[in-house]
């Protein structure tokens, strides 16, 4: 698996957890081996800039997700009965702010660490095309968040 994490955004961010994450969640949802994911982590301006521009909304906001190929968890390995290859497929980018993470972790009662791990999460879930719009979309998308973050959690702790 590729996963790209470059960080642009001046602050000190641990980017191989960041990217250990990633393979976490792509492994957890079944994402072909071989796939491309890119994490790019930026400051308030540049994020305010891809918000008002992709998203038509003002000021910086936590994450955004730009995916490429149309990619669904589960449908990228190849599964049992599956006489094709699967195409590996380029996921796309996820977009994190670890200024508007800080503020939000401090909101939140946790680190600024485990809030950039939510959002990255998120972000990914959103590339394999997951919504929150919908209550039943929000439930699935969040409780799926939750179980994945869970799952890393208790994976660093072992190790």
């Amino acid at each position: 698996m590729s996963i790209e994490v470059l960080n642009e955004s001046g602050v000190p961010v641990d980017e191989q957890t960041i990217a250990d994450l990633s393979r976490h969640v792509l492994d957890g949802m079944r994402v072909h081996p071989l796939a491309e994911l890119s994490v790019l982590l930026v400051d308030e301006a540049a994020m305010t800039e891809l918000h008002v521009r992709w998203m038509d909304e003002p000021g910086p906001t936590d994450v955004l997700s730009f995916p490429m190929d149309e990619l669904r968890p589960g449908h990228m390995s190849g599964g049992p009965g599956d006489d094709e290859e699967a195409d590996p497929g380029l996921l796309g980018d996820v977009v994190l702010c670890p200024a508007v993470a800080e503020r939000q972790a401090k909101e939140a009662g946790h680190s600024t660490a485990d809030e950039l791990e939510l959002l990255c999460t998120h972000g990914i879930l959103h590339l394999l095309g997951y919504d929150h719009a919908e209550p039943e979309e929000h439930k699935e998308m969040f409780g799926l968040q939750a179980e994945l973050l869970n799952s890393w959690r208790e994976k660093r702790r072992k190790s």
